[in-house]
């Protein structure tokens, strides 16, 4: 064996990671410079000595730790998987084609061109979605209308789910699966949890065994089992369905029951996409205690107190 070869190929190697670990940094840093805090949805809160988000808030706003994110950011030689970049990139606005070289830079094969993605006018808007499919769920008001990534990621919702189901809150998983299973102002509020649990389970395996193999589903997977029992335990039954229609009740601390039927629909443009939509359910009220709890008054009541 040719050992000086062998000794140059290493060398090579070497230099091309660096050099990727090193334009991770430059790209990363100047993205984020690029991103006002009202652009990203928070409050100016003053000057700043540099411009841009800061670090501890690009990963408040991606749902990853704050050291993670800066070991990311040094271009570290950490794990990365689709999900935790598809959030990075979501807050840091990037198009189509800086999505993929964000992969690219992190190790990953990056993910295929979606030509709806990259078209013109169709880059991401504040909330991290073409600003037309933020039309279309800000539309659905009075009623909770969101946007969901293949891992059940919500990129995009309305007031109304703001309102309701929490969305947006502060310390609150991104990811419905795992939000569903270990966030306790949820389960407080969803009257139909038991029911619906084993339903949602089964319609995920669904959704990852079209896509076998990809990373992101797994460290969902896992993260929701390391933190839920009751997840793992259905998990195990290995039961299947598809997406389609659920029944939940949710108990609302102002305007009490709260029954939907909710739709998943595929976007035809973009078809990583999901939006689901909160359908009052006739003959039960629910349509006009949302229209109150929409209305001027209705949101200075304060919509996150926990019931009980």
């Amino acid at each position: 064996m040719d050992t000086t070869a062998a000794a140059g190929t290493d060398t090579d190697t070497d230099t091309a990671d660096a050099r990727r670990r090193q334009e991770l940094r430059t790209f990363l840093r100047g993205r984020r410079a690029r991103v006002t805090p009202a652009e990203a949805g928070l409050p100016d809160g003053g000057r700043r000595r540099t411009p841009g988000l800061r670090r501890e808030e690009v990963a408040v706003l991606a749902g990853v730790g704050a050291s993670w994110y800066q070991w990311l950011e040094q271009g570290r030689d950490i794990t990365v998987s689709p999900q935790v970049l598809d959030a990075v990139a979501r807050v840091l606005r990037l198009t189509g084609a800086e999505r993929r070289h964000l992969y690219a830079l992190a190790g990953l094969n990056p993910p295929p061109r979606r030509d709806a993605e990259d078209a013109e006018g169709t880059e991401p808007g504040p909330g991290g979605v073409a600003p037309g499919l933020q039309r279309l769920i800000d539309a659905w008001m009075p009623f909770p209308a969101h946007i969901t990534d293949p891992y059940w990621n919500t990129i995009a919702f309305n007031e109304a789910a703001r309102i309701v189901l929490g969305h947006g809150r502060p310390g609150a998983s991104p990811n419905c699966l795992i939000a569903f299973f270990t966030d306790p102002f949820y389960r407080a509020r969803t009257v139909s949890w038991e029911a619906n649990a084993p339903r949602l389970v089964a319609q995920y395996r669904a959704a990852s065994s079209a896509r076998p193999g990809d990373e992101g589903f797994a460290e969902v997977i896992r993260e929701t089992a390391a933190r839920s029992e009751e997840f793992a335990a259905l998990w195990a039954r290995g039961d299947v369905q598809d997406g389609g229609q659920l029944l939940k009740e949710m108990d609302h601390p102002q305007a009490g029951a709260l029954l939907f039927e909710t739709t998943q629909l595929q976007v035809p443009a973009r078809p990583d996409l999901s939006v689901m939509l909160y359908n009052p359910c006739p003959d039960t009220g629910t349509a006009a205690k949302l229209e109150r709890l929409t209305s001027p008054e209705g949101r200075r009541g304060g919509m996150y107190p926990v019931a009980g």
